[in-house]
């Protein structure tokens, strides 16, 4: 019996969504839609300190700009904190993380191993000696750690950011490792599509999956959209936000068309819909380097970078 597909969305209203985001939504969307399956879409707001005022309805805006629909009501990490809290407790049991009271300054001043920017560096272990019992007689401030053992995936990693409250009890929130974890098996997620500089991340979470006894989806990483400067597209290379174009004008045909000739699916950036190119969707075409993103190729859609 073939399993029924579902892939999901994702966006994190920290910030408003840029055209490296769209990219990767529009291969998620089309891989599942074209096997005739479900997407669901998940905000994913639990960094509370970064989170934007209105950047989630925006994210939804942007997405039906594009023409990327949805199946069901969105999911809203914020509400399923209890989900959460279960797994950790799981952990917990297990004596599979402990109290960690490193700041990330600690961590790289101990650690001496080159990392990527966006990633960090591994864990040296400085309080690995902990046992979860620990916890209740720390002071300071403190995040829960996954033993990762001699596994080769980047040292022990933070699954649950916890802090003093003011009423004195310890609250915090489920690190991006755990809360995806649960959510998608839960939610039962059976492709995840996303940008290649998650890759490090994709061992940790099949780590809690197996942990867990939850049943992973399989995973693709596709690669980023780059500024001139071969780096990540980011606000320092001018303004590429979703909003911005829909605002100066341009159609999401037009984006749409530029994303799909980077992807390999039509041979000129010429405007298409997401629902017109299902049939053409294949990610062996998707070429295996970055794609850059050029003021001048924006220029062909009507859009000025400033």
């Amino acid at each position: 019996m073939t399993q029924h597909v579902t892939g999901r969305l994702a966006p994190s209203p920290t910030g408003a969504q840029h055209a490296g985001n769209a990219r990767t939504y529009l291969i998620a969307w089309l891989s599942a839609r074209s096997q005739g399956g479900r997407v669901l879409l998940r905000i994913e707001d639990i960094d509370s300190p970064r989170v934007k005022a209105g950047a989630a309805d925006q994210a939804l805006e942007d997405l039906r700009w594009l023409g990327l629909d949805w199946d069901g009501d969105p999911i809203v990490q914020t509400q399923r904190m209890p989900l959460y809290k279960h797994a950790l407790e799981e952990l917990k049991a297990q004596e599979l993380v402990y109290p960690c009271t490193c700041t990330r300054g600690d961590v790289e001043r101990a650690a001496s191993a080159p990392h990527l920017e966006h990633e960090g560096p591994a864990y040296p272990g400085i309080c690995a000696h902990r046992s979860v019992a620990d916890a209740a007689r720390l002071e300071q401030s403190f995040s829960w750690r996954m033993r990762v053992g001699a596994r080769d995936i980047g040292g022990d990693f933070v699954v649950w950011k916890s802090f003093p409250s003011r009423s004195g009890r310890r609250e915090g929130t489920p690190a991006y490792q755990l809360a995806v974890v649960v959510d998608d098996a839960g939610l039962g997620v059976t492709e995840v599509i996303r940008g290649d500089d998650l890759v490090p991340s994709t061992p940790r979470q099949l780590l809690l999956y197996q942990t867990l006894g939850l049943g992973a989806p399989g995973f693709v990483h596709v690669p980023l959209v780059v500024g001139p400067d071969g780096r990540r597209l980011a606000k320092r290379h001018g303004d590429t936000r979703l909003s911005s174009m829909r605002q100066a004008g341009v159609r999401p045909e037009a984006i749409i068309g530029l994303l799909a000739w980077s992807c390999g699916w039509q041979p000129t950036s010429a405007p298409i819909t997401a629902q017109a190119l299902l049939p053409h969707f294949e990610l062996r075409s998707i070429p295996k380097e970055p794609f850059l993103l050029t003021p001048d190729l924006l220029a062909g859609i009507g859009f000025r970078v400033v």
